[in-house]
């Protein structure tokens, strides 16, 4: 039985303490131990961090876009290695588990443009003979606390942009599914990243905590439910630390009658059952604008009696188990719920054959609601899992109230073939990434993720170049260098002159 440990100073090290069981979730079987990092063990990361922090951040951005560059690759060559792991530590098909290393390779390749990224301004002459520059320094440690649902994309929007811009990086990644991380960090020492510029620390609240509160660590990176993200925000903030904290979502796609309903049924399906619901960016509510209803459901359960549910390392699986049976059941707890609310369950995914049998895996299988009351828990809350609820509108205008009425504001999509009518959604939505005919609008890296309401808790969204001003500061410099017949001191306050 495997043990995962933590990755301090360049080495796996550590968890002779407290563990937790890593199971796989496609049998319920226990797959190994992960170590829970104590107070000291944190605390050895973070000094690791600190003392390498100095030497990293005066690396030339050549040197370190060299580094990027290498561990690009080796990710590359790793990356069926990297989604094994996934699999059989999530349960997400080994396709989707693929699909997720691709793009947070997409966030490396983003870092290894840091030399154009940290570029600053030049004004020559702003007064005679003065000249003002600005430029964008690290900030020393910084760490990243990551949910189990994107055990290797998550943190790859964080790490590459943070140590790119020069800083030390100290990753707290879900107890539920661990190994991904003590790869990449492997990687990240075979690219030549000195030591203690990448850590990782396995554990949970006392590790969690223990980071918020060191006076250390400079900034905290967050990814997961919306209480825990205002609660790290809330308690990083406190301890003068800078935090972007992203919660939780509630995603709609409103469907007008004027929508291509086979690209909506299709649309809805991915959406909203690709890697069992378990994301931030699903889309777990259809808001179908009457007269189209019965037809779009009709074309959903079509789709959905063909999805084949079963183990991830089986290649003709399109959706695998839930991570935990405690998830599971929290999931399953909704599907009752809804029908007691008033909604109509046309597709109960605890009915659903699994290849192979369910055994004793965390299986729950798509499930579709209809004609969900738009004032039901199971429309407002975040289920996390493969649940769709159809809630009919009479109306745009009735569809956008909903969306903006909603707790959360991460993602949305329109579907319709009418450039007004979507050019007025993106405009009055109250939503921070948009669809337009597609489903997940996960921006590229590039772009930066982020939502709105309780679905981000700070200012600066993750990646992009909002991510290497997260994790940078600005600094503006204004120099005059005297010519020799400069003819003496002057102690004036220098004006425009």
């Amino acid at each position: 039985m495997k043990h995962v440990s933590h990755w301090i100073d360049g080495a796996r090290t550590g968890g002779d303490g407290r563990t937790a069981e890593i199971f796989n979730p496609a049998t319920g079987a226990v797959s190994g131990r992960v170590a829970l990092a104590s107070v000291a063990e944190v605390d050895a990361a973070v000094g690791s961090a600190a003392r390498a922090f100095p030497a990293w951040r005066d690396t030339s951005l050549a040197k370190r876009a060299q580094t990027l560059f290498r561990f690009r690759d080796l990710m590359d060559r790793h990356r069926d290695d990297l989604a094994a792991l996934i699999t059989a530590e999530h349960g997400k098909v080994h396709s989707d588990a693929l699909g997720e290393v691709a793009r947070g390779l997409e966030v490396v390749e983003f870092a290894c443009g840091i030399p154009h990224l940290l570029k600053g301004g030049f004004s020559e002459n702003v007064s005679t003979r003065v000249d003002s520059y600005s430029i964008r320094q690290p900030l020393g440690v910084v760490a990243g606390i990551t949910p189990f649902n994107f055990p290797a994309m998550v943190p790859m929007w964080m790490f590459p942009v943070a140590i790119a811009s020069g800083n030390a990086f100290i990753l707290k990644p879900s107890e539920k599914d661990p190994s991904a991380s003590l790869l990449m960090a492997e990687l990240w020492a075979e690219a030549g990243l000195p030591d203690g510029v990448f850590n990782i620390v396995q554990g949970d609240k006392v590790a969690v905590d223990r980071l918020l509160e060191h006076p250390d660590v400079q900034a905290v990176s967050f990814v997961g439910s919306t209480p825990i993200a205002r609660y790290v925000y809330e308690t990083g903030t406190a301890n003068g630390k800078r935090v972007q904290a992203l919660g939780g979502a509630k995603n709609h796609m409103l469907v007008l009658p004027d929508a291509d309903l086979d690209l909506v049924a299709d649309s809805a399906v991915s959406a909203g059952f690709g890697s069992a619901g378990e994301r931030c960016m699903a889309i777990s509510v259809v808001l179908a604008v009457e007269p189209i209803g019965d037809e779009l459901v009709e074309k959903i359960v079509s789709r959905v009696a063909r999805l084949k549910v079963g183990p991830g390392d089986d290649p003709a699986s399109e959706m695998g188990p839930l991570v935990t049976a405690a998830h599971r059941d929290k999931v399953a707890s909704y599907l009752d719920l809804g029908v007691e609310e008033g909604a109509k369950m046309v597709v109960d995914g605890r009915e659903t054959p699994v290849s192979g049998g369910r055994g004793s895996g965390f299986w729950l299988g798509p499930t579709v609601l209809d004609h969900v009351p738009a004032n039901s828990r199971v429309h407002r809350e975040e289920i996390f899992g493969p649940v769709l609820s159809i809630v009919r509108v009479k109306s745009f205008e009735e569809g956008l109230h909903l969306i903006n009425t909603g707790e959360y504001g991460n993602g949305t999509a329109v579907f319709t073939n009418d450039g007004g009518a979507a050019r007025r959604f993106q405009n009055e939505v109250e939503v921070g990434m948009i669809g337009v005919n597609v489903p997940i609008p996960v921006p590229m890296a590039y772009y930066s993720f982020g939502g709105w309401k309780s679905s981000l808790f700070g200012d600066t969204h993750v990646h992009g170049t909002e991510g290497v001003h997260f994790y940078t500061r600005g600094k503006v410099v204004t120099s005059r260098w005297l010519d020799p017949s400069h003819g003496g001191v002057n102690l004036g306050f220098p004006t425009n002159g």
